[in-house]
């Protein structure tokens, strides 16, 4: 058994304000925007309880100065509340369940132009994360 409070992420994820849209099925449910993002999956912040653990989504990540949005699908791995407050709005950790080569490739190298941005930062405190 591993040690209580143990890091288990394995994945790196870095604090970073991206506009997403949600779709599942064929509604599109709501426009959001990450809270951070890593190679295999991203968080955001929302109000609405129309997303469950387990629903699979489309995602359409815009990403600056590319062309058109990554189109991703992904699977709602958790789910979890900001805060007891009634109403109160929720984080939400999705998996990418399948991304085409192409936006796939879009995708890391946003991800790897933004990870080497920050490390260069002189004295930049660093906002990445393991997952």
């Amino acid at each position: 058994m591993g040690k209580q409070g143990a890091e288990r992420r394995k994945y790196l994820r870095i604090e970073t304000p991206l506009k997403i849209r949600i779709i599942k099925g064929d509604k599109n449910l709501l426009r959001a925007t990450t809270k951070d993002i890593s190679p295999i999956g991203l968080r955001f912040e929302t109000a609405s309880d129309d997303i469950k653990v387990n629903d699979n989504v489309e995602l359409k990540i815009e990403l600056p100065e590319a062309l058109s949005p990554v189109h991703a699908n992904a699977k709602v791995v958790w789910k979890r509340k900001i805060s007891t407050e009634n109403g109160s709005p929720q984080d939400i950790g999705c998996e990418f369940t399948k991304i085409e080569e192409d936006n796939k490739n879009t995708f890391l190298k946003f991800f790897c132009d933004l990870m080497y941005s920050q490390v260069k930062k002189p004295g930049g405190k660093k906002k990445e994360q393991i997952n």
